[in-house]
């Protein structure tokens, strides 16, 4: 899996991780719906798993996105101290 584009708008982003999460989930639900048997669904299971380490991914992604445009990115919150009041 690749990362995250960086050359994008906060709006493009999210678009596009909306997008990967749409065919994460379809890609889910076609493997659900095979009728396997024997070393297929062994490499199915395998495709399951990393689907949904994909799928966990996208969503940390998508809460970091939007978590990460809420914080304060001033500096000025470094500069309080409770030791320089206390001398």
């Amino acid at each position: 899996m690749c990362g995250v584009p960086t050359d994008m708008s906060a709006a493009e982003r999210a678009r596009w991780l909306v997008e990967l999460t749409d065919a994460l989930n379809r890609a889910h639900d076609v493997l659900i719906g095979l009728n396997l048997r024997g070393e297929q669904q062994l490499e199915a299971r395998e495709l399951f798993l990393r689907i949904e380490a994909a799928r966990f991914e996208v969503q940390s992604l998508r809460l970091s996105r939007s978590l990460n445009g809420r914080h304060d990115k001033s500096p000025q919150w470094t500069r309080i101290s409770a030791w320089t009041d206390q001398a």
